[in-house]
């Protein structure tokens, strides 16, 4: 006996095909072939809609798909009923004097049948058995394809959440240390290309750890969220802000403008009341390129001195490094609002 032209057809189509929607047609032309049909449509579950919706359509006429998806929607409709009970069903077709049939869209999974739409064709009289036989085949050459492209995006997503991973801090969503010591040194690559200035400003939550020993460190980590937020309003579009570590914070800041920025955010933080009636005081220590430091280890080191400068004289406090290529211990130069 020899094998049947058309289904061997639907599965060349799917077998060389990387487009699901190429394929998707090309399997619904088959499907009209074999069905000896004019029309023919694949509806598949659209979870945001709630119901199935129009994947692919042929032989309707230019606005007719456009009431499919309504109609498919009633719970008698033939292609409903393919969909939700997993059977082959036939009715009465829109139009009138033709025969609607529908066969279940299913895929499996560990042994679980999970149905994801239906396939109805048009034709003159209900199709014969072996008609049905050859429509059932293509309509899982459809559920192959379909589950072939969720797979696709599936693993799409997962390698977009994996990047997200490796380059954001979990706990606030910033960058974290690792990608904003790219960006420190390609900023610094600019700045020294262009003869410009660039600051690092590195941010410390005030005495959070007692606030952790008093109230909890989930209630820490709703500080540390809620200052994050506070940067993220105050900084401007060309700087980068990023969790350096622990309870401190990194912003990169192209320009002249960086101890206005830093400013700023310490003020912003200590003007907020966050969750709780809380409040919070940041601490700050600055660097600048290339007065500081060439490097970004540099930078990060005068900062820190800056920094710890800055603490010893109250909370709430700013600080600049001295300018002596990185290794100064910065002096406090401005005063905010003592911290809770």
């Amino acid at each position: 006996m020899s094998p049947d032209p058309l289904l061997l057809a639907a599965i060349r189509a799917v077998a060389r095909s990387g487009d699901p929607d190429a394929t998707l047609s090309e399997l619904l032309e088959i499907g009209l072939r074999a069905a000896g049909a004019d029309r023919a449509a694949a509806f598949l579950w659209d979870s945001e809609q709630g119901g199935l919706a129009l994947a692919a359509a042929k032989g309707y006429e230019a606005g007719a798909e456009d009431g499919l998806e309504a109609a498919v929607g009633a719970a008698d409709h033939p292609v409903q009923l393919a969909a939700q009970e997993r059977i082959q069903t036939t009715g009465e077709a829109p139009a009138g004097g033709r025969v609607l049939s529908a066969w279940p869209i299913v895929v499996g999974s560990d042994g679980i049948e999970e149905p994801i739409g239906a396939l109805a064709f048009e034709t003159e009289a209900a199709p014969e058995q072996d008609v049905a036989e050859r429509i059932g085949a293509l309509s899982d050459l459809v559920a192959i394809v379909v589950d072939r492209a969720r797979l696709v995006t599936n693993a799409a997503e997962r390698i977009d959440w994996a990047e997200r991973v490796a380059n954001s801090d979990m706990l606030t969503g910033l960058a974290n240390a690792r990608t904003v010591s790219r960006v420190m040194e390609l900023e610094i690559a600019r700045a020294a290309r262009q003869g410009s200035e660039l600051t690092i400003a590195l941010f410390d939550v005030d005495d959070l750890t007692a606030f952790n020993d008093a109230n909890g460190r989930a209630a820490g980590d709703d500080v540390l969220r809620e200052v994050a937020a506070v940067i993220g309003e105050s900084v401007r579009y060309v700087d980068t802000i990023a969790r350096w570590g622990g309870d401190e914070f990194i912003v990169v800041a192209p320009g002249e403008k960086g101890n206005t920025v830093a400013q700023r955010i310490v003020e912003a933080v200590a003007g907020r009341s966050m969750s709780g009636d809380r409040r919070a005081t940041i601490s700050a220590g600055l660097a600048r390129f290339p007065l500081d430091g060439k490097s970004g280890d540099d930078l990060v080191r005068a900062a820190t001195s800056a920094l710890r400068a800055a603490q010893a004289s109250g909370p709430g406090t700013l600080a600049e490094a001295t300018h002596d290529g990185g290794n100064g211990t910065g002096a406090g130069v401005a005063t905010g609002t003592p911290g809770a």
